[in-house]
């Protein structure tokens, strides 16, 4: 007699709601997924991209089988070999690495597949192997580092208020954030606040579909958004509206700050930014006498040259305005700042210090002649489709001497170039433990089914090739309960109460944190215990883009898709066919200028490389901008190549975070 049985999961994506979701197992099958409707979170709903999650794990192309090159680098021709076949050399080679070029000759290099703190990035899977060999440090600053940086000069933690919290809120702006394409669940508290009045505010180039949905919308150029946020604060004071109790009693540097808000009022605001001078004035008057006012400001928005000083500066409006006092005012960016899990990555496993290389470095790092990267281990990621300069790195993948292993689940550009290719598991096929960057739960994942041929999950490939090496340190063979059980035992107040034992029985646990949760009300986790205003001069940076030269003079940004999330689903058929193929936004301006027409099929190019793409003709994007979709697998675009390839690898103020959206290009017909 067959049954059925409901198992309590969560979405593993880089996305900042991390869902909590139901899987009905039948006869072992997976058979149906839904949103969890007992979080209060997720309430019940999947994004449009994840709601095909079973269907993707049972995709045609899955990778099933360990497999090895036969075919030339970027062929992606591959024959099948047995688990202990691929290990057997993988040891062999890492042997024969170490001892030659020694371990930081390996580089671990992992991306945002999966959030997990038990096989993902989160708890940064496989980093106790990776120090007992010495191979190099892997800087994970691809996706928020600027903007984390930037907010921890102002508030000493990137974690902000709690989004639940915008449904207290009465202004709430949305600040380079897409919010129903890159997060959606955020919406129905939004929707909350408007029901009892509040008005809503997308300040975005683009008018998004959550543009579309707002109140207002502000055609910020890409780049300036901390001269916008000193010009609203500027009209704060000239309101008398500031919240003298609070600077007082909370803050620390105003009177240089001041001097700085002083030099950006609305008139060179609008010059800089593109802003009319009565719409910056309006929306300063309106946050100057609103409270609580909700900022919600994510990852797009400090992806360009000064991306850590745009948060640092923005994170300054309520410092001003005293909303950190009120439940649903202050910033939202990333809650991770608020859950204090540390995992024990032990680092006195390595015998002395090594080399760090950088993610948003990769076509250098694998051109360094000097220290060269003999192994590079791909795991959780697709650097081949999502990081910047991708024909420099293209050229280092196809290196001869270069020993490329990646774990993978699907064939992606990546895998093409790979030595060895170890199959992965998917979400629904193994434990994990996550939070959100979104929210302040933690979630556990339940393996709902077996997986399918002889895929593994990271944690167990790490565990077979510690043992393939001979390797003796007993902590390279904890299981994945015993890794969960020991990022949970820290003691932190947030943590009390939330054991692996209730979270496999219940699914999830809210952090411990006090109702209301006003994180800043009364201090800051700064030096000084205040927050800390940024001094004068360093209030803002200016992007590449602000000021066109030679023949490129196109600011391009490149937003995330709705039917991808990255570069994962990018490969699905009906996602595929949603998408429609990579496109450009360009405005009549700008098409009528260089002769161009809506549908006509063009290059966009710079120095780096160029994307072929349809043209779209739009309103959606201001004079001297341009967007295209991230996400597309280069080997299934027109032309073999995705927008990366005109992103420059180049770094931001803080962090050397990714400037993805601070490259300029030119549009011509093919």
């Amino acid at each position: 007699m067959s049954r059925e049985l409901n198992v309590l999961g969560a979405c593993p994506l880089d996305c900042p709601d991390t869902c909590s979701w139901v899987v009905t197992v039948k006869d072992g099958e997976a058979v149906r997924m839904r949103g969890n409707r007992d979080h209060p979170y997720t309430r019940g709903a999947l994004c449009v991209k994840v709601n095909r999650y079973l269907e993707h794990s049972k995709a045609p192309d899955r990778i099933l089988h360990p497999m090895r090159r036969v075919g030339p680098k970027g062929s992606g021709r591959f024959e099948r070999v047995s688990w202990d076949e691929a290990l057997d050399e993988i040891a062999e080679r890492l042997t024969s690495i170490v001892a030659e070029y020694g371990g930081e000759a390996i580089w671990p290099y992992q991306g945002t597949g999966t959030l997990g703190y038990i096989q993902g990035v989160g708890g940064r899977a496989g980093r106790r192997l990776w120090n007992v060999l010495g191979a190099a440090q892997h800087d994970m600053n691809i996706c928020s580092r600027a903007g984390n940086i930037g907010l921890r000069h102002t508030n000493g933690n990137p974690g902000g208020m709690d989004p639940e919290a915008f449904a207290l809120s009465r202004l709430i702006l949305l600040w380079g954030t897409n919010t129903l394409t890159s997060g959606h669940h955020l919406w129905k508290f939004i929707q909350d606040a408007r029901a009892a009045g509040a008005h809503v505010v997308a300040i975005d180039p683009i008018r998004t579909r959550t543009a579309d949905q707002a109140d207002e919308h502000l055609a910020i150029r890409p780049g300036t958004d901390a001269v916008l946020a000193l010009a609203l604060m500027h009209v704060v004071l000239d309101e008398d509206a500031e919240d003298r109790d609070f600077l007082n009693h909370h803050t620390s540097g105003f009177e240089g700050f001041e001097r700085e808000i002083r030099k950006y009022p609305p008139a060179v605001a609008a010059e800089i930014t593109g802003i009319a001078e009565k719409d910056i004035r309006a929306l300063g008057v309106r946050l100057a006498h609103t409270r609580p006012t909700g900022i919600r400001a994510t990852m797009g928005l400090q992806r360009h040259r000064g991306g850590g000083t745009a948060l640092r500066t923005i994170a300054c409006i309520p410092g001003l305005t005293g909303d950190w006092r009120h439940p649903g005012g202050g910033v939202s960016y990333s809650t991770t700042g608020h859950v204090p899990i540390v995992p024990d990555t032990r680092p006195d496993l390595l015998a002395g210090p090594v080399r760090t290389l950088t993610m948003t470095r990769l076509a250098e790092g694998l051109e360094d002649t000097l220290a060269p990267v003999k192994c590079l281990w791909v795991y959780a990621a697709n650097p081949m489709a999502s990081t910047s300069d991708q024909n420099r790195i293209r050229r280092g993948l196809m290196r001869d001497d270069l020993f490329t292993v990646v774990m993978e689940q699907f064939p992606t550009d990546t895998v093409d170039y790979a030595d060895i290719v170890l199959p992965a598991t998917m979400q629904t096929e193994h434990t994990d433990l996550h939070s959100g960057y979104g929210h302040l739960y933690l979630m556990w994942n339940e393996p709902a089914v077996a997986p399918p041929g002889e895929c593994l999950s990271t944690t167990e490939t790490f565990r077979r090739l510690a043992l393939r090496l001979g390797l003796t340190e007993p902590s390279l063979y904890d299981s994945d309960l015993q890794l969960a059980e020991q990022m949970l035992s820290g003691g932190h107040p947030f943590l009390e109460g939330i054991t692996v034992e209730r979270l496999r029985a219940e699914g999830w646990a809210r952090l411990n944190v006090p109702e209301p949760f006003l994180p800043y009300a009364e201090g800051f986790p700064t030096a000084s215990g205040r927050l800390e205003f940024a001094p004068e001069g360093q209030a803002y940076v200016a992007p590449f883009t602000a000021e066109p030269a030679g023949p490129y003079r196109l600011a391009m940004i490149t937003p995330a898709s709705h039917t991808f999330l990255n570069t994962v689903f990018a490969n699905n058929p009906e996602l595929l066919r949603r998408a429609g193929g990579p496109k450009i936004l360009v405005n009549e301006k700008d098409a009528a200028e260089r002769g161009l027409a809506g549908g006509q099929r063009v290059r966009v190019f710079n120095d780096h490389g160029e994307l072929v793409a349809e043209l779209e003709v739009s309103d959606r994007v201001s004079p001297g901008v341009v967007a295209t979709n991230k996400g597309n697998w280069p080997k299934l675009s027109p032309g073999g190549g995705n927008v990366n390839t005109l992103v420059r690898e180049s770094d931001a103020d803080m962090g050397r975070g990714a400037v993805y959206h601070d490259n300029l290009v030119e549009i011509a017909a093919l």
